[in-house]
């Protein structure tokens, strides 16, 4: 059972169905696809993760190394300040706010990079899913199909495996 508040949606549903009679409107054959079970079930979408995950980790680690570079600079000042020359301390305090400047834009730039890419990889996934449905839609003669925005929906209705099955064959 889903739950969602969308009175557009049954709106328009309900003008989809008043266009049936009464006598037709039994030969209606109408699905729901859970497209949050697709995202998550879809090998496409697994594969297109483990894709990311692979392409950006080098970045990823070179981040990791930074870190532990100024965690180290930061722990000999700590641990030496004192004992050091004004001019010393004064490099290494510099050398340290630079590397932090460095790692959070650095930071940045990988957020955003992944971010445009998880982008990509969805805004496909989202095609491919949706050429599914209307495939499925056009072999199984269904008269409508509705994803996310019902309120409920039957086991009878929920066509989601058998888009899963076309997105699998693919």
């Amino acid at each position: 059972m889903k739950k969602t508040s969308s009175p557009i949606l049954a709106v328009m549903l309900l003008a989809v169905l008043s266009v049936y009679s009464k006598a037709s409107l039994a030969e209606v054959k109408i699905g729901f696809v859970d497209t949050v079970k697709l995202m998550e079930a879809a090998p496409q979408a697994k594969s297109a993760q483990s894709k990311i995950e692979s392409e950006f980790s080098p970045r990823e680690k070179e981040l990791v190394a930074l870190q532990r570079a100024i965690k180290t600079k930061e722990d000999k000042l700590s641990r030496d300040g004192a004992v050091m020359s004004e001019s010393e301390r004064s490099k290494l305090e510099r050398d340290i706010l630079a590397k932090r400047r460095d790692l959070k834009r650095s930071q940045d730039e990988f957020r955003d990079d992944l971010n445009i890419r998880r982008n990509e990889v969805l805004a496909k996934l989202q095609k491919d899913m949706y050429e599914a449905v209307v495939t499925l839609g056009k072999e199984q003669k269904y008269d409508l199909i509705l994803t996310q925005g019902v309120v409920y929906n039957s086991d009878k209705v929920d066509i989601t495996d058998a888009v899963l099955k076309k997105l699998t064959g693919k």
